[in-house]
């Protein structure tokens, strides 16, 4: 799966989760995802170094080549993740708008 793809879906699980009581891990878990374990957690991590989401702890052993998460994971979003969030589904709309303008018109 595209790693963009999986960033957005973490993200909007976690804006809507941000109504729910309880949270819900295995909405956003690897398998959900369709993705490695290694992969979630390094897109986890790069996430929350780029400030979309807070919550998590990282360890990184002696042993270990990349740092893993400590459990339990509880992301949550962060307002620049909200504004990811929105700037990215703004732009969906104005390529879907382009597109339906583009099938429309002959000749672009």
């Amino acid at each position: 799966m595209d790693n963009f793809k999986v960033i957005y879906q973490i993200l909007k699980y976690l804006e809507a989760a941000m109504d729910a009581p309880m949270y819900d891990g295995e909405a956003i878990s690897p398998g959900r995802l369709r993705v490695s374990r290694e992969r979630w957690e390094q897109i986890l991590y790069m996430m929350q170094e780029a400030g979309y989401i807070n919550g998590l702890v990282f360890t990184q052993g002696m042993g270990d080549d990349r740092p893993r998460i400590v459990e339990p994971a509880r992301p949550r979003v962060t307002l620049k993740g909200l504004e990811y969030l929105s700037e990215n589904t703004m732009m969906k709309k104005a390529a879907n708008l382009l597109k339906g303008i583009k099938e429309s018109v002959p000749g672009l």
